[in-house]
């Protein structure tokens, strides 16, 4: 049996694959708590993450009815673009500044320009440095907690931090170490001069931990940890990865020619290459992934907390709000929301807020407004798929995966204004089913099997057809002229 790990924003999941029967035999999900500020500020504490892998491990492993000493390898996905410190002696500094932090707004564009503008983080990363990642996030803590950057002795991601809570070793990937702004997706290989930028004493690239390859393993599960766990004298730990890494990899996203996207709490959109786009347009994050190809990738911040904050202003239950939202017509009777609430990193706003626009008399109605926050989160998506093909990204398929997939009224509404089929994997939790798949891999690969990823996933990815959907001609030609007026309006409130 195989354990996939996805540490999420909200939560912790965790799968357990089983190969012979090529099927999810337990899971779990463990809630995370969140410290959230009016200035942006979204930070967790790491022991809430492997307090929630412990919980969630329980609930999988009582559902499966297996013994946990057959587990063989655990893989971690984990929430991207984290900074987790840690002392000389291993030991957590401060809380995990996250993903969707926008405190560190100023520090990244004091970066951005350090580095000579977009291009010259393209030039020197291959990708343009954002809000969010985690090279403001050191900058931000040297300016404003500098008694904390001075302890700091080792600069983790929050999968690396849990492969280190699990196995003692210090170590990170390729592909999210790609989210960090100081890794070359070219070169595959970390930028300590580009570290030098927030301090020049070379000390925080001392502090980097070695990067592997996909297929390698990280170590084994330290023992104390492994009778506490209930788990086997020697399970192997895989190099696991970002968790859009191993959605990928849980949606069969592998290859050219397949997108994914993901309606969770952040949106995101990406699709496999075997090569980095040569041009891509700022946006684009050109990650690598974690099948040792790259992952052009863009994500939006707003996705469906906003949808449950319009959906909770009206007291409605998720049923009455897709009642509402389904009764409205496509354009939501003339409203766009411009649903900035967290600020945005695609397009590039990180202290915009949100906008309601084009409201009458006659539109101002719960349905028209529930349905302007469906539409206008999938519209950011949208511009994020045209950036995309810009970069030379085709697809007429997607794949889609998060919360917001169980819905038929958006996997509609994202094939009608993607103008695409949409269908979903039979398995929700796809990073976490990822990282089971890669951790299978990793395992055989330790044994001495050559045996392709891509022949895994086939295996172990199933698409789910009662879940597919096709866009519509008449609603793809209306969506084509209200995302035409999401874009205006966007440029006139924003430029």
């Amino acid at each position: 049996m195989y354990l996939g790990v996805d540490c999420g924003t909200q939560g912790t999941k965790v799968v357990i694959l089983d190969p012979e029967r090529g099927r999810v035999r337990g899971e779990g999900y463990a809630p995370h708590e969140l410290i959230a500020t009016a200035d942006g500020r979204r930070e967790q504490q790491p022991a809430w993450w492997t307090a929630a892998f412990q919980a969630a491990w329980r609930q999988a492993l009582a559902q499966s009815g297996i013994d946990g000493r057959a587990i063989r390898a655990i893989g971690v996905s984990g929430q991207q673009h984290g900074m987790v410190v840690l002392d000389g002696a291993g030991e957590v500094i401060r809380p995990a500044k996250l993903w969707c932090d926008t405190e560190t707004a100023a520090q990244n564009a004091e970066l951005l320009d350090r580095l000579g503008g977009e291009r010259g983080s393209l030039e020197r990363l291959g990708l343009v440095l954002a809000t969010g990642y985690t090279l403001s996030k050191l900058l931000w803590l040297r300016q404003r907690e500098p008694e904390a950057f001075a302890r700091i002795a080792h600069v983790l991601l929050p999968h690396d931090y849990l492969n280190y809570w699990l196995t003692g070793t210090l170590a990170s990937e390729y592909g999210d170490a790609s989210g960090t702004g100081y890794f070359d997706i070219r070169t595959r290989r970390w930028t300590p001069e580009v570290l030098e930028l927030v301090a020049a004493d070379g000390r925080l690239a001392r502090a980097l931990p070695p990067l592997l390859e996909a297929e390698r393993a990280v170590g084994r599960v330290r023992p104390e940890l492994a009778r506490q766990l209930g788990l086997g004298d020697s399970v192997l730990v895989s190099s696991g990865g970002g968790d859009n890494m191993l959605g990928a990899i849980g949606t069969g996203n592998i290859r050219d020619g397949v997108v994914t996207m993901s309606l969770g709490t952040s949106g995101t959109l990406y699709a496999c290459s075997a090569r980095p786009p040569l041009q891509p347009p700022a946006p684009v994050a050109s990650f690598c992934s974690s099948s040792n190809g790259w992952l052009p990738l863009i994500c939006t911040m707003n996705l469906t907390g906003v949808v449950n904050q319009m959906r909770q202003l009206f007291g409605f239950d998720v049923e009455q709000f897709t009642r509402q939202a389904a009764e409205a017509e496509i354009g939501a009777g003339g409203i766009t929301l411009l649903p900035f609430l967290s600020g945005e990193r695609v397009p590039a706003l990180p202290e915009a807020s949100g906008s309601l626009l084009g409201l009458r008399p006659h539109n101002l109605t719960p349905g028209n407004l529930c349905r302007a926050a469906l539409e206008g989160t999938t519209f950011g998506l949208r511009y994020g798929l045209d950036l995309l093909q810009e970069a030379g990204i085709r697809s007429d398929h997607i794949r889609l995966i998060g919360g917001g997939a169980k819905s038929r009224l958006w996997r509609q509404m994202v094939a009608d204004i993607m103008d695409a089929d949409v269908v979903c994997p039979q398995a929700g939790e796809a990073a976490a089913l990822g990282a089971a798949i890669q951790a299978v891999w990793c395992d055989l690969h330790e044994q001495g099997e050559k045996v392709s990823l891509d022949s895994l996933c086939e295996r172990f990815v199933v698409l789910d057809e009662h879940s597919a959907v096709s866009p519509g001609p008449e609603a793809v030609e209306r969506y084509r002229e209200v995302y035409r007026r999401y874009r205006q309006q966007l440029s006139i409130v924003h430029g």
